[in-house]
């Protein structure tokens, strides 16, 4: 136990060190994330494949975060936002090398890195790499700690654009020192490295995360635990951010961003109406888009779905007000969710979570919505589709099993 303590004393000192070299400038103010970033990630979809020999089209090797790249550049989805293609865990060999510094597993990265950063980059796109603060990461690969500003110059050296940092192998009591002098460390660098924390997903009660601090440290933080390929899982996380809506919004905004996860569009678990809803759900929490999907392999109405700019657009309102669930009835199972945008207008969207029955009529009166307007013009962002002008209320006809309608209402002047 005296050994223990002895290492987290040293440890701490060491990290006020490198405060104090890189600054005690507060906040990470790197000038990214204006808006919630959008791009792709690994992760969900696959894993910690190292397994090329076998696997070659599915292992985590430059092949496939080149392909997705070009997938991102040349199939559109770059240009309606999606920029960051994201390396997750398992990039790297079990051990560091002779001087210290991490190595990619040459089997996966034979050019390395730095080599398939300036491919994404000529592509016009951006890459990002992961790190966790513990001694090890989730994968037991190293980890960061006791190796920050070697680890986050070389990443710099290498042209990374983003870093995710895991929580894995750590005492969480540890991450109000540690996660600051890592972002703080990367704004020594130089370069403009986006910061996405997993700070807050490892302290068990939210009355004890500290979401003023981590927002002034971190770009972009994960929340909640990791999402999987199911409609139950991204239920669960709506659920979640539905029920913790007055701990997280204050703190969300340009700079700033609450994570959900990945969008698991374009796997096997979602329905087309449950693909839509995920979509809209993430947009109306202003939160990043992170696809983690085969964009080889993907049909044509599950890609619409992540390119439809009208949604993008409710994600990406340069006023980056988070939305909330304003409704919810638990008998019905059916919740009215607003986000208010740059434009005085509202994003709204009924949302009904049973799998009971036949499509059913839901109605939300403008009470519920909190729309203070006689009347409003409404639009299906999915249709895209102007519905006329609605007064005192809104109905929509929807499915069961995780289905939503989603609209953009905008005061108009009605004659009465």
């Amino acid at each position: 136990l005296q050994h223990y303590f002895i290492q987290s004393n040293l440890r701490m000192i060491v990290l006020f060190h490198v405060l104090i070299m890189v600054g005690l400038s507060y906040g990470l103010d790197n000038g990214l994330a204006k808006t919630p970033p959008m791009g792709w990630l690994n992760w969900e979809r696959y894993r910690c494949n190292t397994n090329c020999e076998q696997d070659p089209e599915n292992c985590i090797s430059a092949d496939l975060f080149l392909t997705m790249a070009k997938l991102l550049k040349y199939e559109g989805y770059a240009e309606v936002g999606y920029q960051y293609v994201n390396i997750d865990d398992c990039w790297m060999e079990r051990k560091r090398g002779a001087d210290g510094k991490l190595v990619p597993n040459p089997d996966l990265f034979p050019e390395g890195i730095a080599k398939l950063a300036d491919d994404i980059h000529a592509l016009g796109l951006k890459i990002g790499i992961y790190e966790d603060y513990g001694t090890h990461t989730c994968g037991g690969f190293p980890g960061t700690r006791d190796h920050i500003e070697d680890d986050v110059n070389l990443f710099a050296k290498w042209g990374i654009d983003s870093l995710k940092l895991d929580g894995c192998f750590c005492n969480n009591t540890e991450f109000a020192y540690g996660y600051p002098a890592v972002g703080k460390a990367l704004n020594a660098t130089g370069r403009p490295i986006l910061y996405s924390c997993s700070w807050p997903a490892y302290i068990g009660h939210k009355d004890e995360i500290p979401y003023g601090d981590i927002a002034e440290n971190c770009n972009l933080w994960r929340n909640y635990g990791d999402i999987s390929d199911s409609w139950n899982s991204v239920d669960h996380i709506i659920e979640w951010f539905g029920d913790n809506h007055g701990d997280l919004a204050s703190f969300s905004g340009p700079g700033s961003w609450n994570d959900p996860d990945m969008l698991i569009i374009g796997d096997y678990g979602l329905s087309f109406e449950q693909s839509q809803t995920q979509m809209a759900m993430w947009a109306m929490m202003a939160a990043p888009l992170y696809m983690s999907n085969d964009l080889r392999n993907i049909q044509q109405w599950q890609k619409d779905i992540l390119m439809n700019q009208e949604v993008i657009n409710v994600d990406q309102d340069p006023m980056g007000k988070q939305g909330r669930r304003v409704y919810q009835d638990d008998k019905k199972h059916i919740e009215f969710w607003v986000r208010d945008l740059a434009d005085g207008s509202k994003a709204v969207v009924l949302y009904r979570r049973d799998a009971n029955g036949l499509p059913k009529q839901v109605t939300a009166s403008f009470k519920q919505l909190g729309i203070e307007e006689k009347a409003v013009s409404v639009r299906d962002l999915f249709l895209h589709r102007n519905l006329g002008v609605a007064k005192g209320s809104i109905s929509a006809f929807l499915p069961p099993s995780g289905s939503c309608k989603m609209f953009k209402v905008t005061p108009v002047k009605a004659e009465f």
